[in-house]
């Protein structure tokens, strides 16, 4: 492919941008020297027809103008035949083209200017002005080209390309998307400045007296001579600054310099789960008194370790991790990142008692460890699903030889002043953890993050930890027979990490005398929110085995809603969190997953597109098992009773109870009480059988005989109308910004229709759009970017984008033969 004679020849027909750098030095925090700005307005797009295109651009070239984070692959038709397979969600990659003109101001002709992309999805190639800056084949990772030699200046135009090339599939196990999928920052500084993810901060000494502050700031001089400067860095408590440090350098010619400041924090505010107090590290740069350079970095003050007896020590206070694995997709977004969707998520599932985040199986978005910082969230941080044995046949075993070890520093470098990472994963279910290959490549990468950060332990997620005798029958773990899985016996890990085998978490310390537990991976229950199987108490393992073929299921590749049905290597959500509660030596869980995600439709195949997993659904939607952790995660009062009340008259219907905080509950049917339940033993729910008879179902919750709470629900009539509900009914006015609407079919009387499947059509008028459209049904093929969808248990999502203007927004939703609804949404 002669690229650069191609690149020559194009139009140049995008959108202008003009970057300016902010000059102004003042030495208030407030007014700080921006050196990063957004780079993600008005970029050209052209998704290739390579039989035409022949994998190259031209002055022919048909283009479309975006914003970024861009997918391309969310856009696309669901695709029985898609090389992704059902496993990448039947939605097609391809090839790719993104292009952007811009200029740079004449006084910026002496600064330092670099373009960052947070993540490429895949084998990324950037040009700027015809020249190459370089490739990167992961698409997770971030990086970032210095393009200052090739740029021009004043009113002249630059022009950026980059390349994106996923066609070869399959490449991923799920979902991956297509594209600029995070955000892109140009970055002007001084020729003096703090280096790229140049700072490290940690707190080598904490008390509630006082806390020490470590900060190594790497510094880079690109001038052609030496330079003698003042680096300051002031530490703030959100706006009150805490204290000073200042050292003056001398820096050679073209090179880099670390330096080390200690400070002293006195009475620090802590970091927890609970209370996740942040501060913010502001360094400066100085030459002859004229500041040149500022740098953030925000970081938290926490003392922890994981104990082989107590578990995981927070500040002192035992905490158990409570967490569950996310993928990186939003969704019907796809895996085009939003800050208000990942936040909405933590939102969620914050609310249900999750502490930790599993960053599974890859490099997340900088997006999310900000809000889990700012949220409280107790992350593991995991740096590769495979190493070098590929798991599917373009994965990055292909390109682990070449790439493995940058990424896995550039990982490091920019995250690892998060505070609320607090462990790295090396791998997911690698293949060579089997063998001695696997043992030296852990070695390899032990040492590099050890190199970067010696503050944090390290796992990886083993599949499992030690190789289990399991009767086919009982499914007891037999002692006798055990052999320890080489990475974990290895001494390499400072945590063992169990995916599964949550027969032998009770055995860990026997196995494991010297290392402590992390469960990375449990659970992987199964249940399509809204459907119950006739008999809730039989459990289920679908598949039968992982790598058989399942030929049973239920019409429509539905799975009951009750915690019953489980994967063959996995277990009901009550069943490994019985375990994990007893015992104070097991740290926590990371429940797989907190939400569905695309691709991965276990344990369906094709016409199913998403997965099953999820605690949520793909729209943001609680299945039942929702509340099962709320009642145990949180302080919150919880009576949560299920199934809906629509069956047929006489058909026996197991109905089931979450609750905490009470002794019992009593559950009426008309009025009539049908009995009294109480959990007894290890028990997490109770359960009555008894026949249907339309009317309602009612619940009450007592503690020593006194009323807790109560809940109702309704047998209800034919679908008769809508009812919009906006998550936040005012945004921002500035083009990123979502509002998330529910809509609920209800009844003439305002009863929720639980079996509504009707097709909604939504309309919007004002300065904004529909972004996204989702029911959280795994089976359906309607496109997640439209204006119309089909309901799944009389629940739909629409997702309104706002513009660049203040205004009002009103969305309607219709469907034919119910009254329609219109909801505002105000943007300022």
């Amino acid at each position: 492919m002669q690229i650069i004679k191609t690149l020559k020849s194009i139009s140049l027909i995008a959108v202008t941008t003009s970057i300016f750098l902010l000059n102004s030095c003042a030495k208030k925090e407030d007014s700080f020297i921006n050196r990063k700005v957004s780079f993600n307005e008005d970029w050209s797009f052209h998704l290739n027809d390579s039989l035409v295109d022949k994998d190259t651009i031209g002055a022919a070239t048909k283009w479309r103008t975006l914003d970024v984070p861009h997918d391309w692959s969310i856009e696309g038709k669901f695709d029985e035949k898609s090389p992704a397979g059902y496993g990448g969600g039947s939605l097609n990659g391809g090839l790719g083209w993104y292009k952007k003109t811009f200029k740079i101001a004449k006084e910026d002709i002496n600064k330092i200017i670099s373009i960052t992309f947070d993540g490429v999805y895949k084998n990324s190639e950037v040009w700027i002005n015809g020249h190459y800056l370089g490739k990167r084949p992961n698409g997770y990772i971030g990086f970032q080209y210095e393009m200052t030699p090739y740029l021009n200046y004043g009113d002249k135009n630059n022009e950026i390309i980059v390349k994106v090339d996923n066609s070869k599939q399959p490449n991923s196990r799920w979902y991956s998307g297509s594209g600029i999928f995070r955000n892109v920052w140009i970055e002007t500084t001084d020729k003096l400045h703090v280096g790229q993810w140049g700072t490290y901060i940690t707190t080598p000494k904490v008390t509630a007296e006082k806390a020490l502050v470590n900060i190594e700031t790497t510094i880079k001089n690109q001038y052609a001579e030496g330079k003698k400067a003042t680096v300051t860095t002031t530490i703030f408590k959100e706006d009150t600054k805490v204290t000073t440090v200042t050292q003056d350098i001398t820096i050679n010619a073209n090179g880099n310099q670390t330096i080390k400041q200690l400070a002293e924090v006195e009475n620090p505010a802590l970091w927890s789960d609970e209370n996740p107090e942040l501060y913010r590290a502001v360094t400066e740069i100085s030459l002859d008194d004229k500041i040149i350079d500022q740098y953030k970095t925000s970081f938290g003050i926490r003392d922890f370790k994981f104990d082989l007896n107590k578990g995981f020590i927070l500040n002192g206070k035992q905490v158990k991790i409570k967490g569950v694995c996310m993928h990186h997709d939003l969704g019907p977004l796809g895996s085009a990142i939003n800050t208000r969707a990942i936040e909405r998520q933590l939102e969620i599932l914050k609310e249900m008692g999750v502490n930790g985040i599993r960053t599974s199986h890859n490099p997340p978005a900088p997006e999310l460890l900000q809000l889990c910082d700012k949220m409280g969230f107790i992350v593991m941080d995991e740096a590769f699903d495979m190493w070098k044995q590929t798991k599917t046949k373009y994965d990055y075993g292909n390109d682990w030889d070449k790439w493995h070890k940058q990424d896995l520093i550039d990982q490091l470098l920019r995250d690892r002043n998060h505070a609320s990472i607090f462990m790295w994963s090396i791998g997911n279910e690698i293949p060579e953890q089997w063998s001695e290959t696997g043992v030296e490549i852990a070695k390899e990468l032990a040492a590099i993050t050890r190199q970067y950060d010696k503050t944090r332990p390290l796992t990886a997620g083993m599949n499992p930890p030690v190789n289990m005798n399991i009767d086919a029958v009982t499914l007891q773990f037999e002692k006798k027979n055990v052999s320890i899985n080489p990475l974990a016996g290895s001494g390499v890990l400072d945590l063992i990490g169990y995916n599964y085998a949550h027969q032998t978490f009770e055995h860990h310390l026997e196995n494991f005398p010297k290392t402590p537990f992390i469960a990375t991976e449990t659970t992987s229950g199964l249940q399509t929110r809204g459907y119950y199987d006739a008999v809730s108490d039989t459990i289920k393992k679908w598949p039968v085995r992982w790598d058989l073929k399942f030929t049973e299921g239920n019409p429509g590749n539905t799975v009951s809603a009750y915690d019953q049905v489980q994967t063959p290597w996995g277990s009901t959500h009550e069943a490994t969190w019985k375990i994990i509660k007893k015992h104070d030596f097991l740290a926590g869980m990371y429940v797989w997953t907190g939400f569905d995600y695309i691709g991965e439709p276990t344990p369906y195949e094709w016409p199913s597109v998403s997965s099953y997993f999820g605690i949520v659904d793909l729209a943001g939607f609680p299945k039942d098992v929702y509340y099962m952790y709320q009642s145990e995660w949180t302080n919150k009062t919880v009576l949560h009773v299920f199934p809906h009340w629509n069956w047929k008259v006489g058909q026996t219907v197991d109905v089931w109870a979450y609750y905490n905080n009470a002794d019992e509950v009593e559950l009426f049917v008309n009025g009539k009480s049908v009995g009294k339940r109480a959990k007894k033993g290890d028990d997490l729910h109770v359960m009555w059988r008894i026949p249907f008879e339309a009317g309602t179902l009612k619940a009450v919750s007592r503690k020593g005989g006194k009323v807790v709470l109560e809940k109702e629900i309704k047998t209800a009539g034919n679908p008769s109308q809508l009812k919009l509900t906006a998550d936040r009914s005012t945004i921002k006015a500035d083009k990123n910004d979502l509002s998330f609407v529910t809509v609920d079919i209800l009844d003439a009387k305002g009863t929720i229709a639980p079996n509504a499947n009707n097709e909604i059509n939504f309309s919007l008028k004002g300065n904004g759009k529909i972004v996204g459209v989702c029911s959280g049904d795994p089976v359906s093929h309607e496109p997640y970017k439209g204006t119309k969808h089909t309901a799944l248990a009389g629940k739909c999502l629409v997702i309104v984008q706002s513009g660049d203007k203040s205004g009002r927004l009103e969305l309607t939703a219709s469907a034919n033969g119910l009254k329609s609804s219109t909801i505002v949404i105000t943007t300022e």
